[in-house]
């Protein structure tokens, strides 16, 4: 069985960090899986909603170059600048990123990178917070109730993301209109860390539903920080992106997007109705999941609100199962 191991790079011990329970449409969620089937083993709420969660990881680095990051944050979830008409919609809990690092003992400031697999709301709008009483704001502009001033949370943060995520995000290139806001990409384009990993497959190429990548996934991964790697996994956006590092008890861990949001999504035909290219996710979650399962990865899924923590096993009937890791 593959292992993604270099005994000469840092490793990290870390800690899952909820940043707040919200509830998205199922049916949105699940595309064009009928409710019959998804309904069997997701439960909605009265308006059709299903639990989900901001799940982040908080990195320490143990080795490596004394220069690199010490503390790294993988996501920020949606932050606390949602105003109560999108709280109501989103039944968005009232805790943010910053709650959960206090918890874990750690202030913003003392974070010296930050990954985000892609730049929607509910990923990346926690960069920024609204300014409290009495600080000056370091960007004052539009938000979803009108005018709001907000401060970096993370002010002294290398942002890593992708360039494609980027580009398509200050264009506003989404299926989604309200999704990506520029309280959460103005104020931190001055931190930002660009990456440019390489493509799964060529512009232009369409695959065949069950056509693996020409090139091999160490040729597509980027390595953003000391022992930290990304790739591309495109389809809900084309700028989406996985984190891989190696923790302090050799296990290659892979936080993972929206490719597969919660354990509920690892059929191949269960992409998103807010993906930009659903049939893109579908080809993504094959090749993801079968790299998962040959390399014995310890995935931590974005969304999911029970365990995050899943390993991934081939079965007999020439798909994947899930099973949950401590």
């Amino acid at each position: 069985m593959h292992q993604d191991t270099d005994r000469s790079a840092p490793t990290y011990s870390w800690r899952l960090l909820r940043a707040a329970k919200f509830r998205l449409d199922a049916g949105s969620m699940f595309g064009l899986v009928p409710r019959v089937v998804w309904s069997r083993t997701v439960p909605t709420d009265d308006r059709g909603r299903m639990d989900v969660q901001h799940n982040c990881l908080l990195l320490e680095r143990h080795g490596g170059p004394d220069a690199a990051p010490k503390l790294v944050l993988i996501e920020t979830g949606t932050g606390d600048k949602m105003d109560a008409k999108n709280r109501d919609i989103f039944d968005l809990e009232h805790r943010s990123i910053t709650d959960a690092l206090h918890e874990a003992d750690c202030d913003p400031k003392d974070i010296g990178a930050v990954l985000v697999s892609h730049l929607h709301f509910d990923h990346a709008g926690g960069l920024t917070r609204l300014a409290r009483p009495g600080e000056t704001p370091d960007w004052t502009g539009p938000g979803a109730a009108g005018t709001i001033s907000v401060k970096r949370t993370f002010p002294r943060a290398r942002i890593i993301v992708q360039r494609r995520e980027w580009s398509d995000a200050i264009a506003n290139r989404s299926v989604m209109t309200r999704t990506y806001f520029r309280d959460h990409l103005e104020p931190i384009a001055d931190q930002l860390s660009l990456v440019d990993s390489p493509r799964p497959f060529v512009t232009g190429l369409i695959p065949d539903r069950d056509e693996p990548p020409l090139t091999t996934l160490d040729q597509r991964r980027t390595e953003a920080l000391p022992g930290i790697h990304v790739f591309l996994t495109p389809g809900h956006t084309w700028g989406q992106q996985a984190i891989q590092f190696t923790d302090t008890r050799g296990r290659t861990v892979v936080f993972t997007p929206d490719v597969m949001p919660t354990v509920h999504h690892i059929g191949a035909a269960y992409s998103l109705a807010y993906d930009v290219e659903p049939y893109t996710s579908m080809i993504t979650r094959r090749w993801f999941l079968a790299e998962a399962a040959r390399r014995n990865w310890l995935l931590v899924l974005d969304h999911e609100p029970g365990n995050p923590l899943q390993a991934v096993s081939e079965n007999s009937r020439g798909w994947f199962d899930l099973a949950p890791a401590s």
